[in-house]
C-alpha cells in the first residue's frame, strides 16, 4: 500500500493525517455539533492529498530503442517546432504536456540511455501553459542519450507547483519508465525531439506517464 504513494508525499501525509486526527478529536470532544461537518471537509482534503501523491504502478508495454513514452500524465498543449537554445541551439520537434492538481505528478524517463546533461535553473513562477514558462519558469534540463539520438526533457513549474524534485545527474544510466523526478502540484513536462521524429499524440490529447506513445525515433 504504501508504495502507492509517491515518497514525495509520505511525510507530508503523516503530518496532516496526525493533525487532522487531533483536529477531529478536539471537535468531537468539546464542539461535537460541528463534529460532522469538520470530519467532512477534513476527509475530502486529506482525500485529495492522497491521489495528488498517488503513484500507480505503470509497467512498460513494450520496450523499444525507437519509442518516447510519455514521461508524465496530463494533456498535450503544446505540438510544434521549435528553438532550442540552451543545449542544442537549432530548431527541435516540442512536445508539451500540462500537468493539472488531478494528475498524478511523478515523472518519468521518456526514453534509456545515458544523461549528458543536466542543469538547474530558478526561475519564476508563471502558469505553466504560458509561452514563456518554458524559459522562464524555474526549471531542470536533462538530456537523454540513446546512443543514436539526443532528447532534451524540461520539467517547469507552474504558478502553484513551486518544489521541483529529480533523481537523475550527468552521467547516470537511465532506464525508460522508471522515476527521475517529481513536480508539486500544476506543472508542466516539455520534450525537445529530433525534428524527423514521427509524433503519435495530438493537441488536447489526455496522455499517461509509461503507457502512452509520444513519438518514435526516425530509424539510423
Amino acid at each position: 500500500m504504501l508504495k502507492l504513494i509517491h515518497k514525495e508525499g509520505r511525510g507530508l501525509l503523516l503530518v496532516s493525517g496526525l493533525c487532522i486526527a487531533l483536529l477531529n478529536i478536539a471537535f468531537y470532544t468539546r464542539l461535537p455539533a460541528f463534529f460532522p461537518p469538520v470530519l467532512f471537509l477534513s476527509s475530502v482534503l486529506f482525500g485529495l492529498l492522497l491521489q495528488f501523491f498517488r503513484n500507480p504502478p505503470r509497467t512498460i508495454p513494450a520496450m523499444d530503442d525507437r519509442l518516447i513514452y510519455a514521461p508524465a500524465d496530463g494533456k498535450v498543449v503544446v505540438i510544434e517546432e521549435a528553438a532550442e537554445n540552451e543545449y542544442f541551439q537549432e530548431k527541435r520537434l516540442q512536445v508539451s504536456i500540462f500537468m493539472s492538481p488531478l494528475n498524478v505528478h511523478v515523472n518519468r524517463n521518456p526514453v534509456s540511455g545515458t544523461v549528458r546533461y543536466f542543469r538547474y535553473h530558478p526561475g519564476k513562477y508563471l502558469v505553466a501553459w504560458h509561452p514563456k514558462s518554458s524559459e522562464e519558469n524555474e526549471r531542470t534540463t536533462i538530456v537523454y542519450d540513446t546512443g543514436t539520438h539526443e532528447i532534451l526533457m524540461r520539467q517547469i513549474a507552474g504558478a502553484l507547483a513551486r518544489r521541483i524534485r529529480w533523481y537523475v545527474y550527468e552521467g547516470d544510466a537511465a532506464r525508460q519508465g522508471e522515476d527521475m523526478g517529481f513536480i508539486k502540484f500544476g506543472s508542466r513536462v516539455d520534450l525537445f525531439l529530433p525534428t524527423d521524429t514521427q509524433i503519435d499524440v495530438q493537441i488536447n490529447q489526455q496522455v499517461k506517464g509509461n503507457k502512452t506513445v509520444i513519438g518514435r525515433l526516425a530509424r539510423v
